[in-house]
């Protein structure tokens, strides 16, 4: 009976563990997004992180009779990009990005993290 119980208990952890993976580490998406780089800040209540906007070219409308710009909001890691990001704010940036289903609080606000900048130009 006790060979049983240990064998139900580890197939549900390990059936928890993979959710838990799937649904908060596993990369769902990566990409580029391009745009001008409106802010990078450090903010947070228990956890630090680094959050920013990119405002891409274009408009489109949510609803009917509005205008709003495309705005990507993401989550920064490396510090290291994070100080390059905030001492160039204002520029035309390619930001690598990987999306993740759901939001870990040490991880950042979003759902996108920017591990990378491809190019970094004054304007277009």
């Amino acid at each position: 009976m006790k060979k049983i119980l240990l064998i139900v208990v580890l197939l549900l952890f390990l059936v928890a563990s993979g959710i838990i993976y799937f649904k908060y580490f596993y990369v769902f998406g990566e990409g580029v997004k391009s745009g001008h780089l409106n802010y990078v800040v450090r903010k947070g209540d228990v956890f630090k992180t680094y959050e920013g906007k990119l405002i891409q070219e274009g408009i489109r409308s949510r609803t009917a009779g509005s205008i709003q710009s495309y705005e990507f909001e993401f989550s920064i890691v490396n510090k290291g990009i994070a100080e390059k990001l905030m001492a160039n704010s204002g520029k035309w940036f390619d930001l690598h990005y990987r999306e993740y289903h759901n939001v870990v609080a040490w991880r950042g606000n979003t759902t996108y993290v920017v591990d990378s900048i491809l190019s970094m130009r004054e304007d277009r």
